[in-house]
Parts: C-alpha cells; sequence; structure tokens
C-alpha cells in the first residue's frame, strides 16, 4: 500500500470516484455553512513522501510564530497559487522550494486529492509527490521555524486520527487532530492527511 505506484494507482481510482452526496466537499465547515469556491483563495500543498527504506515519510513543516495565517502551527509546505503558476502542481513544487529546499526536479507527482475548503478561507489542492532520499532541507527563516517527517505508518492508523471542534467568528468546526509524539497536527493538514489515508485505503 505505501509504495509509489501503489500510491499512484490509488490517487488515481480516487480521482474518478463521484464524490460522496453527504459529504460533497471535505473541510473544516460543514457544507451547509461554506460560501462559494470563488470566495475562496486558491492554494495548494506538496504532500511530499520520502521513500525511505524503512518506509515513506511525510514532510511537514513548523510555522513561524510571527505569520498572519497559522502561525506556529504544523503544515504541509504550500500557499497561494499566483497567476504566474501554471497549475496547482507547479505552485505546489514552488512553494516546497521555496519553504523547505525541496529541488522540484527531484519530486514524482503521483496524483492530487480533492480540494480542502479551510475556515480561514483558502480552497486549498493537496498535491501528492514521491522523492527519492537522501533530502537536505534548508527552511525559509521567514516562513518556516523548522521541517520535520513524520512516518506515513503514523498517519494510516486511525487509532490516530481523533476529532475537536472549535469556535470561530460564530461558526462552529470539526477538525482532526494526530498527536505524534510532542507535536500536535490539526486543523486542515491534520484533515488532508486522513483523507490521504481513506484514498489508500481504497
Amino acid at each position: 500500500m505505501t509504495d509509489r505506484e501503489t500510491i499512484r494507482s490509488r490517487l488515481a481510482a480516487a480521482a474518478t470516484r463521484p464524490v460522496d452526496p453527504r459529504r460533497p466537499e471535505r473541510g473544516d465547515l460543514p457544507p451547509t455553512r461554506r460560501p462559494p469556491h470563488e470566495d475562496y483563495l486558491p492554494a495548494a500543498v506538496l504532500l511530499g513522501l520520502v521513500g525511505h527504506a524503512d518506509g515513506p515519510r511525510i514532510v511537514l513543516t513548523v510555522r513561524t510564530d510571527h505569520l498572519r495565517d497559522h502561525a506556529g502551527q504544523i503544515s504541509l509546505p504550500g500557499g497561494r497559487i499566483e497567476s504566474t503558476d501554471a497549475d496547482p502542481e507547479a505552485a505546489a513544487l514552488r512553494e516546497a522550494e521555496e519553504e523547505t529546499g525541496i529541488d522540484p526536479r527531484r519530486v514524482d507527482i503521483l496524483g492530487r486529492l480533492r480540494p480542502y475548503d479551510t475556515i480561514t478561507g483558502f480552497h486549498v489542492h493537496p498535491v501528492v509527490g514521491w522523492i527519492d532520499p537522501p533530502v537536505t532541507y534548508t527552511a525559509d527563516p521567514f516562513e518556516v521555524a523548522e521541517v520535520f517527517e513524520v512516518p506515513l505508518n503514523f498517519v494510516l492508523e486511525s487509532d490516530n486520527h481523533t476529532q475537536e471542534s472549535m469556535d470561530r467568528a460564530g461558526r462552529t468546526g470539526r477538525f482532526y487532530v494526530l498527536q505524534y509524539e510532542a507535536r500536535r497536527i490539526w486543523g486542515a493538514t491534520a484533515g488532508i492527511l486522513v483523507d490521504f489515508a481513506r484514498v489508500l485505503e481504497g
């Protein structure tokens, strides 16, 4: 389930699967509380899998504390899609290089997950890519406090997927939390990782 070609085929199969009418979109808000997509800012993140011999690991960042959006939180490398980006893949690769130093030429794009709408107003396209080790990270000191990896097997274990809720501007949203060692992965990042786990489960 966790080798490169199996992941590629699972993503391709998920892309052709009809959306469950009970959950037409995934995100931090229930479908009835979300504004139209044109009111969101388009963004892309790279779900980068480093193919270590003992199993793939997912690249994550800790955002610096002074940022306006998601300060201090754990995130997948990524950001807004700019007018100069050809597609979400280009945006995800550009942002990942800027934030972590990952060379886009070393990333084998395996596919995409369905977009994820965040409570902060982003319509996020998760792009999945495979990176052969070794990988040396160079964190952007303005945006990224730390780059680290979490084992894919940890993400695949459903017992690690817990849910919490919070109120923001009069709206209540439920979100996933993955507690990896001392790191609390939550919100959109956790939601995307849980969605990825479900896709790999088929």
